[in-house]
């Protein structure tokens, strides 16, 4: 056999040595430069402190849901959350925590039965007296407090407390919105006491950030006396309850109505 030919078989017996040795070295897998990485069939992403504490996960939870959980290294608190429901039909919220490890609770949400609102912060109303809070002496509704409010939250609480003389007074609150007016609550106050009132209203066909007006407005039932209103507490808040969520705008229901071609 010519000499170059098994210098030649030598050659290939030890690139085959080579080839076999490498395909046996399996490079670190610290870098995915192209390609998708993923984790399905309820599988989880976690991501741990070197003493343990697990400070990052995504994926399916024991409970079924699909979230993404951040939480702080130093005691494992969580510092932010999508998905991980505790109400039924919350749809994916977004919630920052608080650093308090004894009593950690949600200071930033979106609402959980609502979807188009914010849940925390509740925000403030923007109410502000008149000249006829104090001393008011008409037998016609006249308006006591008054203002214009962004709505942020899903849910309206107002906290009143009115005074009647002889006769007893009237109090109602009125929202305007686009030019529609509804009456959220009317009541009769006796004379010679303070009357204390709580309203709790979704904000019904009122869209994220559309302005509304509130107004509150008293009357004396006998002319010649005098009431006087006061508001404790004016807010938004996020709903407790599904019964709670508010209706959708009319447009927004427009919006999300099947065609006449969708029910034939």
């Amino acid at each position: 056999m010519p000499q170059d030919v098994l210098d030649r078989l030598a050659a290939l017996e030890r690139e085959v040595r080579e080839l076999r040795g490498r395909s046996q070295i399996r490079p670190a897998l610290t870098q995915i430069l192209h390609g998708d990485v993923v984790i399905g069939e309820g599988g989880r992403l976690i991501a741990q402190a070197p003493d343990g504490t697990r400070i990052f996960m995504t994926g399916e939870t024991p409970a079924g849901d699909w979230a993404v959980g951040i939480a702080r290294p130093a005691d494992g608190t969580a510092a932010l959350t999508v998905g991980d429901e505790d109400a039924e039909g919350a749809g994916q919220m977004i919630r920052i925590w608080n650093r308090d490890q004894s009593a950690q609770d949600v200071i930033v949400m979106d609402d959980a039965f609502s979807e188009r609102f914010l849940g925390r912060p509740w925000m403030p109303l923007q109410l502000y007296p008149t000249e006829r809070q104090t001393g008011y002496t008409g037998t016609s509704y006249d308006t006591a407090w008054g203002g214009i409010t962004p709505a942020q939250n899903a849910v309206l609480y107002l906290h009143t407390s009115t005074w009647a003389n002889t006769g007893g007074a009237q109090v109602r609150v009125r929202l305007v919105h686009d030019g529609d007016e509804t009456i959220l609550d009317e009541w009769d106050c006796p004379a010679g006491q303070w009357t204390e009132r709580m309203i709790n209203r979704p904000l019904h066909g009122i869209g994220f950030l559309d302005g509304f007006l509130l107004r509150v407005e008293h009357r004396n039932k006998t002319a010649g006396q005098n009431c006087e209103t006061r508001v404790w507490s004016a807010f938004t808040r996020n709903t407790y309850t599904a019964d709670e969520a508010p209706d959708p705008p009319i447009s927004a229901a427009a919006a999300t109505a099947p065609d006449d071609a969708d029910t034939e």
